[in-house]
Parts: C-alpha cells; structure tokens; sequence
C-alpha cells in the first residue's frame, strides 16, 4: 500500500478520468485531479454552488456535480443546472442518463433517518423516481453494457442490484451482497465489486457475497470511495478519512479546521482493472 496524497478534507467520489484521479475534497468545495506521482490541481466551487458528494462526467466530457442542485459545467466556463434536486451520488449510462440517489433528510445535522431513492434525469431533463426504499443510498456503478445498476445501501450493509430496462427503469430488485459497510463503490473486468466493510478495510466481493480479496488499512483509516485507476497497471485508490460529525460544509467552509484535514488516498496494484461506469 503506498500514501497517494494526504491533508484532504474528506475526499469522496472517486472517479478515474483522462488519466489522473479525480475526487471531491468535500469539506473544502473543491474538486482535485491527481497523477501518480502524488501531484495534485484544485478546482474550487464557488461558496453559491453548492457541491455534493459526486461527480461524473457526460459523454462529450463535460463535469457534472452533485448538492443541492445538478449541475453541469460547461467550456466557457458557465454552469448549467439540468435539475433543482438535491442529490448525494451519480452515475451516467452511455446515452447521457443521468441516475442520482439521495434521501430526503439531514443526515450530517442529526436528521431521523428516512429511506432513500434513485431518480433519472433523462437528456430532456425529466426527473423521475425509478427506485425507493433504499436504506441509504451510496455509491452506483452500471455493468459495461448498461443492463444492471448496483447501489451501496450503507444503513443496510448491503449491495443491491437492479435490472435497468430501455427506457431507463429499475426491476428486478434483489440483493448482491450483504454483510457490509457500503458507500463509494467500483466494478471491475470480472463483475465484482470493490467495497468497504464497515470497519478499517476494503473487499472485492463477487455477485452473490464472495469475498475474493480484502485489503486491511491503517487504523483510523475509515474508507469513503474506492475506484480503479491505470497507474502503471490496474491500481485500486482508498480514499480515506477520519470521519467527525462535525466535519460539514456549513461548520468549515472559510474556516476549516486543521483536524479536518485527515483525508489520505492510498493506492494498491491490483489484478484485475476497472470496467462499467
């Protein structure tokens, strides 16, 4: 295990893209991209747009973020809102659908809990429910040919998978693997998936709930996002933090805290590399 990158504030959403990784340093309103030598560039999002978890980026290869809004970033350097929804996580099919999860209570401010959805917002911008009951919702990831969606339901320790119809809809709900501790996840080449376990470590568990692989971290090293690289190889990035209640948006941004700069990403050669979206 090598340290990528450390003094992050609560990076998530890990995403390899154009050969660097992208991620969000989420307590700082800034989006990073970093090579394999540890070098980083920040993007900061000004205070008004308020970033969420995610980003993920449309077939032509424009950013899109998460928060309160849908946000798409365009060359000129403009921002388009495609949706007034708040959102935690995304993941894009080929054809430019946009899948976001979410649920509709203040988790970071000690809200009760409610169960949680996925929406599509399809490339005319209709937003439209496809799932519910998600206990939860984290990370995504659509199998390369675009006929299954997984989603990390992280209060239920569990992954659920869904068969994604033609125009968009979810069926077939069941479950993936269970006994977790899921949030940011990512697929590889041979359909399994790389995700956290609820405690200090990371597995690469196969449909069903086999646990091929399992990767044990440095103590308080709580794992927020995995996702595959190509460093010289297939390379899984742990994004990592320790992890403060009091680590929001609302409590740091313009004064953030020396001891919420926790945030490392270690990396990993792996066998197997990445795949889907």
């Amino acid at each position: 295990m090598k340290l990528l990158i450390d003094g992050l504030a609560m990076p998530e959403s890990g995403r390899w893209h154009d050969g660097r990784l992208w991620f969000c340093n989420w307590v700082a309103q800034q989006v990073v991209a970093v090579d394999a030598d540890g070098k980083a560039e920040y993007f900061d999002v000004p205070v008004e747009q308020l970033m969420g978890w995610s980003i993920e980026w449309t077939p032509d290869g424009r950013l899109l973020t998460t928060g309160d809004k849908l946000r798409r970033y365009e060359p000129d350097g403009s921002v388009t809102v495609l949706a007034e929804q708040r959102a935690n996580e995304i993941v894009l099919d080929a054809h430019g659908n946009i899948y976001l999860d979410g649920a509709d209570f203040d988790f970071a401010g000690g809200g009760e809990p409610k169960p949680g959805w996925i929406k599509l917002v399809t490339p005319d911008g209709t937003v439209r429910e496809v799932a519910d009951g998600i206990e939860f919702p984290n990370g995504m990831v659509l199998t390369p040919d675009g006929r299954t969606l997984v989603i990390a339901e992280s209060f239920a320790g569990r992954l659920t998978a869904f068969d994604v119809q033609p125009d968009g809809g979810l069926t077939n709900r069941r479950v993936y693997a269970e006994n977790l501790g899921p949030d940011g996840i990512c697929l590889d080449a041979e359909g399994a998936i790389w995700t956290q376990t609820g405690s200090e470590g990371v597995v690469r568990v196969a449909d069903g709930g086999e646990i091929l692989e399992s990767i044990e971290l440095p103590e308080n090293r709580a794992p927020f996002s995995v996702t595959l690289a190509d460093f010289d190889g297939p390379t899984l990035c742990i994004l990592t933090s320790e992890w403060h209640m009091g680590d929001t948006i609302a409590n740091n941004l313009g004064r953030l805290r020396s001891d919420a700069r926790t945030g490392q990403i270690h990396t990993v050669p792996v066998a197997v590399p990445p795949v889907g979206r």
